[in-house]
């Protein structure tokens, strides 16, 4: 691929400006516009799910929303800058899928490890999914479906979100490997990537699930 250190310099400023997007914590704000600081309450996650439990569901469903926005805008603003920049490149495809990819990362990280609300953020699964989709609209509908399926059966949306965190490579080699034989394994490295970064985040839930105090949906904490 033909980089010049102008496109190399644009790419970090682009994914650097994706992390900040993801720092703007829609949680943490609107929490402090109620007089609080979600991190305060319930399960001191500074997610969409605790937003729900501790405010209910309008404020949560708001919370969502403006979680998954910040997923489609960071991945929206690397498809419109690969598409100004590509002929600059001999592979212009291969260039628009590695900054698509390194904005869907950088875009989660700021979520969950915020610069301006003291790197303490959520687990970063609202924005994890709009990425999801806007990488590949057929692999975020397996993790939706799959996700709201385990949601709907058990209740717990946290074991939801991690059955949707693993799917995503799962679905990845799917298509990559046997339906589109594409062998796009910059996707696949940042599908695993998310999926470790989520389990990861659900640490505790886990060790909550395993002991069986884990709060189903609808419960409070």
């Amino acid at each position: 691929m033909n980089f010049t250190t102008e496109n190399i310099i644009i790419f970090v400023i682009v994914t650097i400006a994706a992390y900040l997007i993801g720092s703007v914590n829609s949680s943490i704000i609107i929490s402090r516009f109620i007089g609080t600081d979600i991190r305060n309450h319930g399960s001191g996650n500074a997610g969409a799910t605790n937003m729900l439990r501790t405010y209910g569901k309008k404020v949560g469903v708001y919370t969502l929303l403006l979680d998954a926005l910040k997923g489609v805008i960071a991945v929206l603003v690397a498809i419109i800058v690969c598409n100004v920049l590509k002929d600059s490149f001999s592979k212009p495809f291969d260039a628009k899928n590695i900054l698509k990819c390194l904005c869907g990362i950088a875009v989660v990280l700021g979520h969950n490890y915020p610069i301006f609300f003291q790197f303490k953020g959520g687990k970063g699964i609202s924005t994890s999914a709009a990425v999801i989709f806007m990488l590949d609209w057929r692999v975020g509908l397996i993790v939706l479906i799959g996700a709201l399926l385990i949601m709907v059966l058990t209740r717990y949306i946290s074991l939801g979100s991690m059955v949707g965190a693993l799917l995503f490579p799962t679905s990845v080699c799917l298509f990559t490997f046997f339906v589109d034989k594409n062998y796009n394994y910059i996707l696949l490295v940042t599908a695993i990537f998310m999926c470790i970064l989520a389990i990861c985040r659900h640490h505790a839930n886990i060790v909550r699930l395993i002991n069986g105090t884990e709060s189903k949906l609808g419960q409070k904490k």
